[in-house]
């Protein structure tokens, strides 16, 4: 793996795809004893947890439903600071556990301000999985329960996350290049 370039800037390999897949194998057997005999909901946050909600889902050997809403709070490199539901939930959460599938948790922002959406619905457990969590960029904490990876406040792409749109698909992640 080399330096891509993704728009207008360089990035450099931080974790490989095989990392990450070892690590996903890890949180989806920590997901299958804790919800043994159980069947919970996933949901997926667009656009960024797509890659990652997919290879997590083909993990589990329990009984699960997955489900998608779009939050965003992105523009270019910088956290926008609002957050705005695209796509709204139009599950019924009453009584269900509820595991949120989030690509990164960097100022948590985010889910600070859908949790409560959520805790409203009345689900019997909440809990969230995240890839990526910035710890140096957290301003609203928020209990992450199954981590992939706890990584310095710096940006990156790869794997679901992108830069003004692109950089996805890319199979690895990459940070950028300061």
């Amino acid at each position: 793996m080399g330096d891509i370039r993704v728009h207008d800037k360089q990035f450099e390999p931080y974790i490989s795809a095989a990392a990450i897949a070892d690590r996903i194998k890890e949180i989806a057997g920590n997901l299958n004893k804790d919800y043994a005999g159980k069947k919970p909901l996933f949901i997926a946050i667009l656009n960024g947890s797509f890659m990652f909600a997919a290879d997590l889902y083909k993990e589990l050997t329990i009984d699960a439903e997955v489900c998608f809403i779009k939050l965003a709070s992105y523009k270019g490199t910088k956290s926008t600071g609002h957050v705005i539901t695209a796509i709204g939930l139009d599950m019924d959460l009453f009584g269900r556990d509820v595991i949120i599938v989030e690509d990164i948790v960097d100022t948590g922002k985010t889910l600070s301000e859908f949790l409560p959406q959520l805790r409203h619905q009345q689900p019997a457990s909440l809990k969230i999985v995240a890839l990526l969590h910035k710890p140096e960029a957290t301003v609203f904490p928020i209990t992450i329960d199954y981590l992939g990876f706890s990584i310095p406040n710096k940006f990156v792409v790869g794997y679901g996350l992108d830069y003004d749109g692109l950089g996805r698909n890319i199979p690895e992640i990459f940070k950028l290049i300061e």
